[in-house]
């Protein structure tokens, strides 16, 4: 095959915050629902937050990465995930617990 593809990764950590928190759950936080009232309903005595309907949205708390890019030839394919963990190893991004996490993969011309 002829051409080339462009790899996006990034390294994780074990330790690496990676939460998803619907908005019902949110929203049960004492804290979070003081915060509401205080900021919203300043003055104001005897206010219960409530919903309309099931809530399903969902926020995403992660640890912010770095994204990391190299190209390979298309017949290097099937290897591409060793080739982004060398990639990472010889740029010293690796080190103890860490992890290549693929990201994104493109066919260029």
């Amino acid at each position: 095959m002829n051409g080339n593809i462009e790899v996006t990764y990034k390294v994780v950590n074990q330790n690496d915050l990676n939460l998803t928190i619907t908005l019902q759950e949110l929203l049960k936080n004492d804290k979070i629902i003081k915060a509401i009232k205080s900021e919203f309903a300043k003055g104001y005595r005897n206010i219960e937050l409530k919903t309309d309907s099931e809530l399903s949205d969902k926020f995403r708390l992660e640890t912010t990465k770095e994204h990391h890019s190299f190209t390979v030839q298309k017949d290097d394919f099937a290897d591409i995930m060793s080739l982004a963990e060398e990639d990472a190893t010889s740029k010293k991004l690796l080190k103890k617990e860490c992890l290549v996490e693929l990201v994104d993969i493109k066919t260029l011309d």
